[in-house]
């Protein structure tokens, strides 16, 4: 088996790869070798058209259902109901393409206009070149600032620092050398002597051999694994699934009962009774649903986009609602991904760096070397250099330092550069009273170079209580996860002659530590308590260290201090331990630190495992797999990698974690919303089966297709789509999650469904009845036209009556919030006027097979209409105040 890249020589490597360090390769070989290997990018996603799109809302049970039954309607001479079935069907597909591409458009605005360049060495000399064009053997120069090309071999370091966190979740930049590591199979962060594509160097320069490019990298392969990795159903998927074919099977039965039951009756020919099992169908199939499911989608993405969250799958809206855990990534997700001063040590005490307001004394002198023993480069795009120096910048200019004078009085003459064997840095200045010296690095390391400290002013020996004390509030800071730096300094008389560590590294006076971290996200703490709130469980999922994952999970919240020992778990951990062994022992963790890509997606499974509904955040290409496999895999759009948000089901525009809690509501009151829909459709549709199947046992005229049809399509639907928009109930963020086993017809909705359904046949076959005992016409021909009028009529005015009673499933519609949706309102005006004219205009009435009703009947059926709402309020007092419902 051939040896990794790490564990070999860069003499080996050269020669396997035909190229020299100086020289690199000749333009024609490479040329050569792009035409065999293809360019150095990554497979792009498989995009669709917008007629594959189009095809595609129609691979849907319901939509087939409907599909057959337009089909038959046609093939019997009923042209109208067919027309009006394909109208809908059409109208569905076309907001489901219109909402897929628009949200594949957003994605797309995100993603970068420009290649990287690469500087490589071709033909012996120096030259830029597109990244893309980089193949395996070229020699590319690093300096700090680049984003790394491809997969490399390090052949030259000069104290190279690379920022890997896209890839490895560790936030702080990894020193790299030049030299064969003898260790075997070496995890990603600690290949100390490779380079990765899409890392970023922060420090120092470097030279390195290509070795890997596109598919091929690091990169490469993660992104090659989800092509791997199944989609996951997400729980509205798989309830409209189960839904319809519940429907279908209860179509077909009461279809062919019906249809068994008119033949045997013998008062129907063969083709009316089919074409009364055809209404029947009709009837039993919420046709509107799936078009009021996509447009409440399709709502909730237009107002998630305006709160900074974009959604590429319209089902990722709803499934955000029924989340149990949210498993974030910490580096750049909790996170600022900004190494930030949050601790100085001066005169032998502890100071949080925000009360430092005005810098003098020794934190005066403590802030000047911060900054003059610093490589970070100012320029108008920002700072660029290693996030820790950056940090020290950072920190003087928040104070309102003038560093331009610093630099211009004190330029630097002479350096020790930082090597990671001392662990110090050291620079040199001309100053008033003669040379400063600076010094910073490891605060181990550098006290034992320190014989004097400065306190209030004063230099003193550093003593060995003094010693001591340090090392203590050293520790004190390190166990609040604090990454601490040291700083000293010494006045020479005139300029040392040697920059070696031995001549001038020595008798330092001690100025002060410096803590710093990468702090959380100002508006997380509060997102995690209201996830909490919410019956939602965070976990922290990262590659950082232990102590680092757990004090920021600590601040958040994620945390408690009590849990520390118990709740936090490591990769090798993991590793350690089965998959059952895991899978029993999940709900003990809270933080997962030094995990590898592969951990992540194990964590998602466990919970999955466990009947949870699990969200997944994350920013690196590491994060992808888990993205995908989660039920809802939520990416960063600015900091996040093409492959994250290529994986995700929804972005996020701002990268501001507490979006995911404002999407979570939008997630549940879109699901309140479609319950609303479905509860006010599926009671409607039962109530119209129930209604035409005891017409036909009685032998009554029953309701006509064009007739079901149109209570369907304008009462029904348009009612049903304003219920989708219905503003959040009061309490939605306080409720638990309902998990991944609840469905529509959870929470006491598929019993009012039942109920209600009943009701209102009872009430249309009440009102026809009535209408035969006590005609207005005589005739037995005239007597069932006035009947059937005003039960249909009856019908579908206490349809959109009923309408208003599914805003809450046991909660009364008075109240101030009843009539807070103006589109509700207007709808519903809308739907009665609609109603009302097929029988008021005259021309309409043989096209739907009605009768003009006069002052008499029209009172009759407003009544009975209205009264849906009387016995509806009641039942649910009742329900409330016997069986404390709602």
């Amino acid at each position: 088996m051939e040896k990794p890249f790490y564990n070999q020589s860069a003499t080996e490597i050269l020669e396997k790869l035909d190229s020299g360090q100086q020289t690199g390769l000749s333009a024609q070989v490479a040329q050569q070798r792009l035409d065999t290997n293809g360019p150095n990018q990554l497979n792009a996603a498989k995009s669709t058209t917008l007629w594959q799109k189009f095809i595609d809302q129609f691979k849907d049970l319901m939509i087939i259902i409907l599909l057959i039954a337009a089909l038959i309607a046609a093939f019997t001479g009923e042209l109208t109901d067919a027309i009006f079935i394909l109208a809908i069907v059409v109208i569905n597909a076309i907001f489901g393409v219109f909402q897929e591409a628009k949200a594949e458009g957003a994605i797309n605005a995100l993603k970068e206009m420009s290649t990287p360049k690469a500087n490589v060495i071709r033909d012996g000399r120096d030259g830029e070149i597109s990244s893309t064009d980089l193949v395996l053997g070229d020699i590319v120069r690093l300096e700090a600032g680049d984003v790394v090309p491809a997969d490399l071999r390090l052949l030259e370091s000069a104290s190279l620092q690379i920022e890997e966190s896209a890839l490895t979740g560790e936030s702080v930049p990894v020193d790299k050398v030049d030299i064969q590591l003898d260790q075997v199979d070496l995890p990603l962060g600690d290949r100390t002597n490779l380079a990765f594509m899409n890392t970023n160097v922060t420090y120092g320069r470097g030279l390195g051999v290509v070795i890997a490019t596109g598919m091929g990298t690091e990169v490469g392969h993660i992104a090659g694994a989800l092509e791997a990795t199944d989609e996951t159903k997400t729980p509205l998927q798989e309830n409209l699934k189960q839904l319809g074919r519940v429907l279908t099977y209860l179509i077909l039965a009461i279809a062919a009962l019906t249809f068994v039951v008119g033949t045997l009756r013998g008062q129907e020919s063969l083709v009316d009774m089919l074409l009364t099992s055809i209404s029947l169908a009709v009837a039993a199939i919420p046709e509107g649903l799936p078009a009021i499911v996509t447009i409440t989608l399709a709502l909730g993405t237009t107002r998630m986009a305006a709160r900074h969250a974009l959604v590429r799958k319209l089902p990722a809206v709803e499934t955000l609602g029924s989340t149990d855990i949210i498993g974030s990534d910490k580096t750049g997700t909790l996170t600022q991904n900004k190494m930030t001063v949050e601790k100085i040590v001066i005169d032998g005490k502890i100071e949080d760096a925000a009360n430092t307001a005005t810098l003098s004394g020794s934190a005066q002198r403590l802030a000047d070397i911060m900054a003059l023993n610093n490589d970070t480069k100012r320029t108008d795009d920002g700072l660029i250099g290693d996030p820790t120096e950056t940090a020290l910048i950072t920190f003087n200019e928040n104070h309102q330092r003038d560093l331009d004078r610093l630099f211009a009085e004190m330029p630097r003459l002479n350096e020790i550069p930082f090597d990671s064997e001392r662990k110090l840095m050291s620079t040199v200045h001309p100053a008033p009273e003669g040379y400063l010296v600076t010094t910073k690095g490891a605060p181990d390391e550098l006290l034992a170079r320190a014989n004097r400290i400065e306190i209030n002013g004063n230099i003193v020996p550093l003593d060995e209580a003094m010693h001591e004390k340090l090392l203590a509030l050293n520790s004190d800071m390190a166990r609040q996860a604090l990454r601490v730096l040291a700083f000293a300094y010494q006045i020479l008389p005139e300029e040392p002659q040697q920059m070696t560590s031995d001549a001038v590294e020595h008798d330092l006076v001690f100025i002060g530590f410096v803590g710093m971290i990468d702090p959380e996200r100002p508006e997380v703490a509060q997102a995690v308590q209201a996830a909490k709130i919410a019956g939602i469980r965070p976990i922290m999922i990262t590659g950082d260290h232990r102590d680092t994952a757990a004090a920021i999970a600590i601040r958040l919240g994620i945390l408690d201090d009590k849990d520390l020992d118990q709740a936090v778990i490591s990769g090798s951990d993991l590793d350690a331990m089965s998959e059952q062994e895991f899978d029993d022992q999940v709900t003990k963790y809270n933080v997962y630190a030094r995990v590898a890509p592969e951990h992540k997606v194990k964590i998602v499974k466990a919970w999955q495992k466990r009947g949870k509904v699990v969200a997944m955040t994350g920013d690196g290409v590491n994060d992808a797999p888990a993205l995908k496999t989660a039920d809802i895999g939520i990416a960063m759009g600015i900091t996040g990698t093409e492959v994250s948000k290529g994986a995700a089901d929804m972005v996020l525009a701002d990268d501001n974690f507490a979006t995911i809690v404002n999407a979570v509501e939008e997630g549940r009151k879109v699901f309140s919303n479609i319950q609303k829909a479905l509860q006010y459709l599926l009671a409607s549709n039962l109530a119209e089966v129930v209604a035409i199947f005891v017409m036909t046992l009685l032998g009554w005229h029953i309701l006509a297709p064009v007739m079901i049809l149109w209570i369907n399509l304008v009462t029904d639907t348009l009612p049903a789509i304003a219920l989708g928009v219905e503003p959040a109930q009061p309490g939605i963020m306080q409720r638990k999650p309902r998990g991944r086993q609840a469905s529509f017809l959870s929470g006491g909705v598929g019993p009012a469904i039942i109920w209600q359904g009943l009701l209102q046949a009872a009430i249309v076959l009440g009102v026809y009845g009535f209408a035969l005992v006590f005609p207005d016409h005589s005739g037995s021909q005239l007597i069932h036209a006035d009947a059937l009028t005003m039960a249909f009529m009856t019908l579908g005015l206490m349809q959109m009556f009923n309408a208003i009673n599914v805003k809450s499933v046991y909660g009364s519609l008075l109240g101030s919030h009843a009539f807070q949706n103006k589109f509700f309102n207007w709808s519903l005006l809308f739907s009665v006027l609609a109603m009302a004219a097929v029988v008021l205009i005259e021309p309409l009435n043989p096209i739907f097979h009605v009768s003009h009703l006069d002052a008499y009947q029209w009172a009759v059926v407003i009544l009975a209409g209205m009264s849906i709402i009387l016995i509806v309020e009641l039942v649910k007092w009742i329900q409330r105040s016997l069986f404390n419902k709602g």
